[in-house]
């Protein structure tokens, strides 16, 4: 059983996924079992070419950042469980006991988060009933989102960038799955808001 399953592993994803991580060794987090399905041939960042987000070099390519996201994210917190190469193909259940069906197994978990972006293709069974047109995207895109109020579907269940109804912007979607990362981080830590902030060490004065 994970505390937390991440569905999707592009801008949103690994942006929840990293505030997660920051928060596992904090007395909160200790113990917690989190997980990111990392599976991303669809990413719309496959043929990105970013210039203007902020903290990343202009001209760098969203094929690589998908790469080194997930090298970031093993290195530097190692407590988050990184599933590669299955693809989510349901989500359905309630919170604290919602079943997450891949292509190749089926996983447990008491909070999902859905970060997989907003192409009308999706087809998890057990969420149709949330999707709607989505209010930020030109009509003749089909775009849709998921019906959410600050970025939560229901009980346990959360949305973040695109799918939750964010403009296509890279910062805008990883600040979504930043929120929905800090939000849950909150909740872990008996409602009491949180953030996981690294500091540099204050240096000694003579």
């Amino acid at each position: 059983m994970f505390d937390l399953l991440i569905v999707g592993g592009g801008v949103a994803g690994v942006s929840c996924a990293l505030i997660l991580g920051s928060g596992l060794t904090r007395a909160y987090g200790e113990g917690k079992k989190v997980g990111i399905f990392t599976h991303q041939k669809a990413s719309s960042l496959q043929n990105g070419l970013y210039n203007n987000a902020y903290g990343i070099a202009p001209g760098t390519r969203g094929a690589d950042l998908l790469t080194t996201s997930l090298e970031h994210l093993a290195t530097t917190y190692p407590l988050v469980e990184q599933i590669p190469l299955e693809k989510v193909l349901n989500v359905e259940g309630t919170a604290g006991n919602f079943t997450v069906t891949t292509n190749k197994d089926t996983y447990q978990a008491k909070s999902v988060v859905v970060a997989i972006g907003s192409a009308n293709s999706f087809d998890f069974e057990g969420l149709m009933q949330y999707v709607v047109p989505h209010k930020k995207a030109m009509p003749e895109k089909n775009r849709i989102q998921l019906v959410n109020d600050d970025h939560v579907i229901a009980e346990g269940l959360y949305v973040a960038g695109t799918l939750a109804g964010t403009r296509s912007q890279l910062a805008i979607a990883a600040g979504s799955g930043a929120a929905v990362g800090a939000d849950i981080l909150s909740l872990w830590n008996d409602g009491k808001h949180t953030q996981a902030h690294d500091s540099v060490p204050k240096q000694a004065t003579v």
